[in-house]
């Protein structure tokens, strides 16, 4: 099963809308070792974007925001009672952080990536977390 769109088949900035099997398809065709350029971001969970990292080493490639849904959901998803945080929660589109993340790309090998920004109370934080195929999960919200 292929990616999902809205009507037009893209969101409106013309980035593809992707749905779960859409996630976990991308995450198995891209299971290599990572390269060199990304290898800085491999983590289990979600970690901060490295302040030095070369941001034009990763491609976008994809979102997981719904076009026309201004406020979406800040409810987690954790049935196995992880937190947000643990390298082993489910990755969960329709959930927060996952319904505000773009999908990105090594430009080198391929490994994807969630990104999303944090806006806490005093600060802004880019966030990542590496995309594991058996991590996605199809939960309606």
């Amino acid at each position: 099963m292929g990616p999902a769109y809205d009507n037009a088949g893209m969101t409106d900035n013309s980035t593809p809308l992707l749905d779960a099997p859409a996630l976990r398809q991308l995450a198995e065709s891209h299971a290599s070792a990572a390269c060199p350029r990304c290898a800085a971001l491999r983590a289990p969970g979600w970690e901060a974007l490295p302040g030095g990292f070369e941001r034009a080493a990763l491609r976008q490639v994809g979102t997981l925001r719904q076009p026309g849904l201004d406020d979406p959901t800040l409810e987690e998803y954790h049935p196995q009672g992880t937190r947000g945080w643990s390298p082993d929660a489910p990755i969960a589109p329709r959930y927060f952080p996952y319904n505000r993340c773009d999908v990105w790309q090594c430009v080198q090998c391929g490994r994807p990536f969630l990104r999303y920004t944090e806006y806490g109370g005093y600060y802004v934080e880019e966030r990542i977390r590496e995309l594991h195929a058996a991590l996605v999960v199809d939960a309606t919200a």
